[in-house]
């Protein structure tokens, strides 16, 4: 694509300037608005500027993407309130054998579960199981939020509805899920046990701690040693408190995530009302579980993603038989809107001709045919995934990396 003309090209970078900006430091002084409304800004400027007109703008917002990411949400939402996470918890300490095996079970349990239900999700729900189970042990917390962060990313690579950037890779090439499961598969696996290695070398002597047991010992030795009985709840940890409140009612919510307040039996179906509280939790558990495996299956066997986690969250909705604003209501619509400003500044600064003049600069030195090549390319794609972020990355660069591939189709298979 040849450059637009100076003005255009001019204005076009300034508007992605203010993107790039407010996405890396959202907090500057002289425009403490945000990555959201930096994202709309940025957007705003692109039409203002006259780089991309108003016709466009709309047509580049993917809008498969944005039903793909709300709906994950929403599915997502479900399983935590049927305990997905709290088995998920559950998991990292049983039987566990020390600090050193705890933070490898972060590391694989993490990577897992951030291939199938993003890595922000396991970040979020995860960090107080892990952060409780450091403290009972008595270990520094440091480890293992590290091995959190570190694993959550290197799994969601995995898989195309681990992270976004995945999800706009996968959908503009039309990449199959199982083919980009098989492909990415090895480098994840690789990248979790070089990640598990490099932490216990680092925190190998900090990881040593105590069993949760003998730190239940030494708080009752001292609390006799004080002539007191220890209490229930000092033998808690001060991370999790056994009730919530609801934001949205005032209501309590309990550890497992499920509101505590009265149901509206007026709005529930005949048969849910005849059942015992304990079958209703049962059944919608059970049917959370079996609709979001059937969800994967879908994936594997190549449906459209986005309409299938639609249908999915469609589902959970309808069969939960209650209003659906609680748990539409945690979904990160900012998230969604900062995409969309994103489509729009992304497709306006490619009309200056800025980065394909850029990629044709670079081109000569980062083919795939050799390993040199490649090297350039993991470097580019690496510094610019820091400086830029990775969301802007992949959708500037798949397009480049797309066409090569095809052009060396005898050393790629996609």
């Amino acid at each position: 694509m040849a450059l637009a003309s100076l003005p255009k090209v001019i204005l076009g970078s300034v508007a992605f300037a203010v993107f790039w900006m407010m996405a890396v430091f959202p907090s500057v002084p002289f425009l403490p608005i945000g990555r959201t409304a930096g994202s709309l800004l940025s957007a705003v400027l692109m039409i203002v500027f006259h780089v991309i007109s108003p016709d466009d703008a709309y047509a580049s917002i993917d809008l498969p993407i944005l039903g793909l990411l709300f709906s994950t949400m929403v599915v997502g939402g479900y399983l935590k309130n049927a305990g997905m996470f709290k088995h998920l918890g559950t998991l990292l300490a049983w039987k566990s054998q020390g600090g050193r095996d705890l933070l490898c079970r972060v590391c694989v349990v993490t990577a897992l579960a951030s291939a199938l239900f993003t890595n922000d999700t396991c970040c979020v729900v995860l960090t107080e199981f892990v952060l409780e189970l450091a403290a009972e042990r008595n270990l520094p917390a440091k480890p293992f939020l590290l091995a959190l962060a570190s694993s959550a990313n290197i799994g969601s690579s995995a898989t195309p509805i681990g992270n976004p950037q995945n999800l706009v890779i996968a959908f503009n090439s039309k990449i199959s899920f199982p083919r980009f499961l098989l492909g990415i598969l090895p480098a994840m696996l690789a990248g979790m046990a070089v990640n598990m290695v490099m932490l216990l070398c680092m925190y190998w002597k900090d990881l040593e701690g105590v069993s949760p047991d003998a730190v239940e010992a030494g708080k009752q030795m001292h609390a006799a040693e004080e002539g007191r009985s220890p209490s229930i709840a000092s033998l808690k940890s001060p991370l999790k408190s056994p009730h919530t409140l609801n934001p949205l009612n005032g209501s309590t919510i309990n550890d497992d995530g499920e509101s505590m307040m009265e149901e509206n039996l007026s709005t529930k179906h005949p048969w849910f009302m005849q059942c015992t509280e304990h079958h209703r939790k049962l059944f919608l558990k059970s049917f959370a579980y079996i609709v979001t495996v059937g969800m994967v299956v879908a994936y594997m066997v190549g449906l459209n993603m986005s309409w299938t986690a639609i249908t999915t969250a469609i589902a959970l909705v309808v069969v939960d038989f209650r209003d659906a604003e609680p748990c539409l209501v945690k979904v990160s619509y900012s998230l969604l809107v900062f995409f969309s400003g994103m489509f729009i500044t992304v497709s306006g600064f490619n009309k200056t001709g800025l980065p394909s003049a850029i990629w044709n600069f670079m081109a000569p030195y980062s083919k795939v045919d050799s390993a040199g090549g490649i090297s350039v390319l993991s470097i580019i794609i690496l510094l610019l995934s820091n400086l830029a972020s990775n969301v802007p990355t992949g959708i500037y660069l798949y397009r480049f990396i797309y066409t090569c591939m095809h052009e060396h189709a005898q050393y790629i298979r996609v």
